[in-house]
């Protein structure tokens, strides 16, 4: 098994039982719907991708590659990236703060780091590295 990846899957599992239970209770109230939806999608990501983290750990005792991990690392990425901008930007649009800038393109790049993830842990089931 591949400890680095089970250890990020369960800690983002943690943080995604406690930022969705945050979401649904202590924010609903200051949130706008279309907010709350964009925050939901977060989590829901996050933990797709935790889920995600686990297989890889997994895999990796069956499949030893690099490729599997550098899908963790990917996943990894992807997580901050996708799911933290908008974390991020639900917050400064719910406290209307100003400076949004480019923050907004940190979560497509995020998504790709998903897709490569997805994608080297097909690699790393195809051939040994």
């Amino acid at each position: 098994m591949y400890r680095p990846a089970l250890t990020a899957a369960f800690l983002f599992a943690l943080i995604g039982v406690i930022t969705g239970a945050m979401g649904a209770h202590a924010l609903r109230p200051h949130l706008t719907d279309e907010l709350l939806a964009s925050y939901e999608t977060a989590v829901k990501y996050q933990f797709y991708h935790s889920f995600a983290l686990a297989i890889a750990g997994i895999l990796h005792q069956a499949f030893p590659s690099a490729w599997i991990r550098r899908a963790t690392w990917a996943f990894l990425g992807g997580i901050l990236l996708f799911s933290g901008s908008i974390y991020c930007l639900v917050y400064l649009k719910a406290t209307a703060s100003v400076g949004l800038g480019g923050l907004g393109i940190l979560t497509p790049i995020g998504g790709l780091f998903f897709i490569a993830g997805w994608l080297f842990l097909l690699l790393g089931i195809r051939r040994k590295a």
